[in-house]
C-alpha cells in the first residue's frame, strides 16, 4: 500500500510502499500525533522511515488494490 506522509514548510513529500494494511497505518499515525513522538514506519524493503510527529502535515493512505498481472483488459 502507497503511503505519503507531508511535512510542514518542506515541498517534497516522502512516498512508502508498506507492507501494512490501512487500519494498521491509521493506528500507527493516531498513536504518533496523540502522543506526540515521531511516526515511524518501515516500507516494504525494511528500510525505516521517522518523521518526527509535532512537523506532519499530512498522511495519505492509498487504497488498497490487488496487482494486476498481464496485457490488456479482459
Amino acid at each position: 500500500m502507497e503511503v505519503k506522509i507531508g511535512i510542514q514548510n518542506v515541498g517534497r513529500e516522502i512516498v512508502l510502499e508498506s507492507a501494512l494494511d490501512a487500519e494498521s497505518v491509521a493506528k500507527i499515525v493516531s498513536d504518533a500525533l496523540s502522543k506526540g513522538s515521531e511516526l515511524r514506519l518501515s516500507d516494504d524493503k525494511g528500510r525505516q522511515i521517522i518523521v518526527p510527529g509535532n512537523v506532519l502535515g499530512y498522511v495519505e493512505i492509498g487504497a488498497e488494490e490487488v496487482r494486476r498481472v498481464g496485457f490488456g483488459a479482459l
